[in-house]
C-alpha cells in the first residue's frame, strides 16, 4: 500500500469512527428564556384596562386571549381578509397587524362596543333585516368597517374611486364598495352588506 493510500485509509477510518460515537448530551439546566412584557393602557369600548402583554401581542390578540372578546376575529392574520378590523381612535385599522404597545392610551372600539343583544347598533340592526351575513364569521369586522367608513364619508375623506380628490366624496355604491373592498365576505353577501350600509346612511346607492 502507498503512503498516500494509507493516509486516505486512515481518514476513512477515522470519519467512520467519529460517526459512529455518539455526541455528548448536553448537561445542566438550560438558559431561561425571558419574555418582553410590559404594561399597556388601553380604552376598550368605553372601560379603561393596564394589560399585562407579552410586547409582541397584536391588538387582534389582545382582547381576545386577554380580555375574551371573540367578536374581533383571527382569519388570515396577514392583514388581507380584514376580520380583525377595529376602530382605534376614530380610524379602522386591521388589528394583527399592529402590537398592542404601538396604542398606549389609545381608545378601540370592537364590535362589542358597538351594542347589545337588546339594543342593537343602526348598523346591526340593518344587517340582520337586510340579511347581511350567512356564517357570521365576517359580519364583527364588516359593521366596524362599515363605521369607519361612513365615518370617513362624513368627514369628507375621499376613496381611490373618487374621481376629484377636491370635492367631498358623495354616498355612491361604486365608492362604497371600494370602502369595504378590505373586507372579504367569503359567503358572497356583498349586495345586502351594500343595502344594509345604504340604510343607514340615508343614501340612495
Amino acid at each position: 500500500m502507498t503512503a498516500s493510500a494509507a493516509a486516505s485509509a486512515g481518514v476513512a477510518s477515522a470519519a467512520n469512527s467519529t460517526a459512529a460515537t455518539p455526541a455528548p448530551l448536553a448537561t445542566g439546566n438550560p438558559k431561561k428564556v425571558l419574555v418582553p412584557v410590559a404594561t399597556v393602557s388601553l380604552e376598550l369600548n368605553g372601560v379603561q384596562h393596564a394589560l399585562e402583554l407579552d410586547t409582541r401581542t397584536t391588538l387582534l390578540d389582545a382582547p381576545r386571549e386577554t380580555l375574551h372578546l371573540t367578536g374581533i376575529k383571527k382569519g388570515c392574520d396577514h392583514g388581507q381578509c380584514g376580520a380583525c378590523t377595529v376602530i382605534v381612535d376614530d380610524r379602522r385599522i386591521n388589528g394583527c397587524l399592529t402590537l398592542a404597545v404601538m396604542h398606549e392610551g389609545a381608545k378601540v372600539t370592537t364590535i362589542e362596543g358597538r351594542g347589545t343583544p337588546h339594543r342593537l347598533h343602526p348598523l346591526q340592526a340593518a344587517f340582520v333585516k337586510h340579511d347581511g351575513y350567512q356564517c357570521g364569521y365576517c359580519t364583527p369586522s364588516q359593521i366596524c368597517s362599515a363605521v369607519g367608513a361612513l365615518d370617513e364619508l362624513r368627514r369628507g375623506v375621499p376613496s381611490h374611486v373618487s374621481a376629484d380628490l377636491t370635492v367631498k366624496p358623495l354616498f355612491l355604491a361604486e365608492e362604497l364598495r371600494e370602502r369595504m373592498s378590505g373586507n372579504i365576505c367569503r359567503c358572497g353577501a356583498y349586495p345586502n352588506i351594500v343595502d344594509a350600509i345604504t340604510e343607514v346612511s340615508g343614501a340612495t346607492a
